[in-house]
């Protein structure tokens, strides 16, 4: 054989052995597809259900067995799927079709198969009626089985188990609507609830006035007879001795009660703001020192080598160290000692404790100690007392946002403590920061003096408003600590500015506004509120009441100088109008 000819027989042979490699690889891919199919087919994790082009069913796997109950002999060349499922859910998806699609869809296998027949990608949730008449829901995935010359031959439905989540879905439904029926229970209790409280509030408010007219009419007489002339004899003054302590003690209670009753349907205001402990400890120690004279007990109080602010309503921080005091004098042993400590640190609240040496109280009275009324069994002592005081306490504290508490020990006396957010010492406006803030005005010579008078019980503030108001040369600042102390003043010196704080011991500012703008002497002096409640209700408030402005705390000094620059102008404006219709 010639080279030609030895090169073409190779050839020959290289090529029957491709033709063998490719069979072989064929082979094995149609095996490996075989096997695939036959996976698919004898899954029972889901239903293949496979349909001529008219919805009969060809194929019926092991898992669509498994889930309906069926064998694939009772429904192969017999049935559609539409036979096996919920007749009303396939009338239903019909229509729905029909309304989305815009062609009229026939109820049964058609409306089952539609989109993919069209070739839209479509699953949906189906119930499948089982063999044992137990309904199974599904989630169907529909595909349409075409030829090489794209005519459909048939139909693959290919459904999952869709009974857990449809449990799932049903209790969570069921969840929705308990929660839906309980919130509508509580708010119709919380309404109810509101109601009463206002209720209650309002007949108390009223009690309040009804008491109080009679009650002054007893304690007034009383008080006239006990000075009368000639004086009442031994024995008629000491039942008039009785009326009065009787009738002062009817009062107290009267006024605790209000006062529990205005915190309790939360209409109580506060004014919280950096209060110094050391000013309401001195305040506190010379107010409830006479009472601890008077029962030989020693009174024990902080000394302050710094600086110690919490955030506080003043005059509510002081009801509660006084309600405490009083009640560790009260029920103290005779010669013992009431001490007062202060635990302040940067990472925790400041607690202030007020510890006694009484007779101690056992765990079952201190479970009860913070119930309204509840005297612990002292309601046939000597010692008077309304069991309010303490609830009063503990929820002024908390609305403050602090908490209140108490340890006690049978024998060895009892603490009640509190603890409320410490703040750093606040910083007073010093004469070079108002220069720069504040541009000096020159004072023409032969200005006219004007007066200011300033309704505030927190010393800080009223120290920091003194040193704006310096400021101004021609204003001359007056003071006062109690709403009804700046009525008295306002009447008396007539000024030509009122700055009025809201929260006030006594009446508040609204109140004490309200009696200004009703007396001629004081309807027309411009009133401006200076307050820590700053939320834009409380201003939108303050401004309906008929306040001139109303500032927040803490002061923007520019604000609160064009403010009072404002304001006084509007004064001078008022005296020269007065001036001019008087000649």
């Amino acid at each position: 054989m010639n080279t030609l000819g030895a090169l073409s027989a190779a050839r020959e042979i290289n090529f029957g052995s491709t033709e063998i490699i490719t069979e072989a690889g064929r082979q094995k891919a149609l095996l490996k597809t075989g096997a695939l199919q036959s996976a698919i087919i004898n899954s029972a994790n889901f239903s293949s259900i496979a349909t001529d082009e008219k919805g009969v069913i060809q194929i019926f796997n092991v898992g669509a067995e498994r889930m309906l109950g069926y064998t694939a002999a009772e429904v192969l060349n017999k049935i559609t799927p539409a036979d096996i499922s919920d007749p009303q859910e396939v009338i239903v998806r019909a229509e729905a079709l029909s309304l989305e699609l815009g062609t009229a869809i026939t109820p049964g296998f058609e409306a089952l198969v539609f989109k993919a027949s069209r070739g839209i990608e479509d699953i949906y949730e189906l119930t499948y009626l089982t063999k044992s008449g137990s309904r199974l829901p599904a989630v169907v995935s529909v595909t349409a089985l075409r030829d090489d010359q794209d005519a459909i031959i048939g139909y693959l439905l290919i459904g999952t188990d869709n009974t857990a989540r449809k449990q799932i879905e049903a209790e969570r439904t069921r969840l929705d609507q308990v929660l839906q029926a309980k919130n509508v229970e509580l708010e119709g209790a919380k309404v109810v609830a509101e109601k009463a409280s206002f209720a209650k509030s309002d007949f108390l408010s009223s009690m309040s006035h009804e008491l109080r007219t009679p009650l002054n009419a007893i304690l007034g007489f009383a008080q006239v007879l006990d000075s009368d002339i000639p004086p009442p004899t031994a024995a008629q003054k000491s039942s008039i001795e009785q009326i009065l302590q009787a009738g002062w003690y009817l009062l107290d209670l009267i006024n605790e009660v209000l006062d529990l009753a205005v915190i309790e349907s939360g209409k109580l205001m506060l004014s919280e703001e950096p209060v110094s402990l050391a000013e309401v400890m001195l305040e506190c120690h010379s107010m409830i020192e006479p009472q601890g004279l008077k029962r030989g007990i020693t009174l024990k109080f902080p000394q302050f080598d710094s600086a110690c602010f919490v955030v506080a309503d003043r005059t509510r921080l002081k009801q509660v160290l006084i309600n405490l005091l009083s009640n560790a004098i009260k029920y103290n042993r005779t010669g013992g000692t009431v001490r007062v400590e202060i635990h302040a640190s940067a990472l925790k609240p400041t607690r202030i404790s007020v510890r006694d040496t009484g007779e101690g109280l056992p765990p079952e009275k201190l479970s009860q100690l913070f119930q309204p009324f509840n005297r612990l069994g002292q309601e046939n002592s000597a010692e008077e007392g309304t069991g309010i005081g303490l609830v009063m306490s503990k929820r002024l504290v908390e609305l403050m946002g602090g908490q209140l508490g108490v340890e006690s020990k049978v024998g060895a006396g009892s603490v009640f403590w509190f603890d409320l957010r410490a703040v750093a010492e606040p910083q007073f406006v010093n004469d070079a920061a108002l220069a720069m803030t504040t541009p000096q005005t020159q004072t023409p010579s032969g200005a006219p003096q004007r007066t200011l008078l300033y309704v505030e019980d927190n010393p800080a503030n009223l120290k920091l408003v003194q040193q704006l108001v310096a400021r101004r040369p021609n204003v001359r600042l007056l003071s006062a600590v109690t709403g009804g102390l700046g009525v008295e003043l306002a009447r008396g010196y007539r000024p030509d500015l009122i700055l009025m704080d809201i929260n006030l011991p006594g009446i508040n500012g609204f109140q004490a506004l309200h009696i200004l703008r009703d007396d001629p002497v004081t309807a027309q002096i411009p009133v401006m509120a200076i307050s820590a409640n700053a939320t834009p209700s409380d201003i939108r408030k303050g401004l309906d009441a008929g306040f001139f402005r109303y500032l927040t705390k803490p002061i923007n000094v520019n604000t609160f100088m064009e403010a009072l620059d404002q304001a006084l102008e509007l004064a001078e404006q008022k005296a020269s109008r007065r001036a001019l219709s008087a000649t």
